[in-house]
């Protein structure tokens, strides 16, 4: 694609019904058109792993619902992990928490996966006790990861709310992947627990932590 000037800058391309173009100006003509089709490459990615919404039969009350006393967590998404600490801090009128980066990375016996690969990523983080749950706050590096794609997509925000299920994490799991959600998004595993990302925001606005134990 050419623009006004005669540059090439912009790519075209069709995917699963979607039609992209992508444009970008900054540099000459060929690195230019690489960063089109590379935006395009990402998008078909992110159009891959959305899933079609299930019908509104599917969503019937859960075998085994999750109860509110199992409520554990809020993690929100920010860009500046320091300032945030600093104006929450202010706000509850407590000290301000310990920050520290968390490395995820998944080995033989604690895996890691987002959307069903090994991307290690670092996570800065702090956490407020809210008496029976916790405040989160992660500010994400720019490696593939839930959180990036959840910024990316949104913003700052709300990325999910966590549960505590225990001996019923298998069933859990297991009746929110018949409702057609995503269980894969992300899968961590530390020892004497584990955790997994349930790719709900689109339907309930936010993802959804699920834990054996906290």
């Amino acid at each position: 694609m050419m623009g006004e000037l005669g540059f090439v800058g912009g790519a075209y391309d069709e995917y699963e019904g979607c039609k992209m173009a992508f444009a970008f100006s900054g540099a000459d003509s060929e690195e230019d058109l690489v960063v089109a089709k590379y935006g395009i490459e990402r998008m078909k990615g992110y159009i891959s792993n959305k899933q079609e919404p299930a019908p509104a039969t599917a969503y019937k009350p859960l075998p085994t619902p999750l109860k509110k006393e199992q409520f554990i967590q809020v993690t929100i998404i920010v860009d500046d992990i320091q300032r945030a600490a600093k104006a929450w801090a202010a706000l509850l009128g407590v000290p301000e928490p310990e920050i520290w980066t968390n490395h995820l990375k998944g080995n033989v016996e604690n895996p890691y996966t987002y959307r069903g690969k090994d991307i290690p990523c670092d996570l800065q983080m702090c956490v407020f006790e809210m008496g029976s749950w916790v405040l989160e706050l992660h500010q994400i590096d720019d490696t593939p990861s839930t959180f990036r794609e959840f910024q990316n997509k949104h913003g700052n925000g709300v990325h999910h709310l966590g549960f505590e299920v225990g001996d019923d994490r298998d069933v859990v799991i297991a009746e929110l992947k018949a409702m057609g959600f995503d269980t894969e998004r992300t899968i961590g595993v530390y020892p004497g627990s584990s955790w997994t990302i349930v790719d709900t925001e689109d339907v309930l606005g936010v993802n959804l932590n699920i834990k054996p134990k906290r």
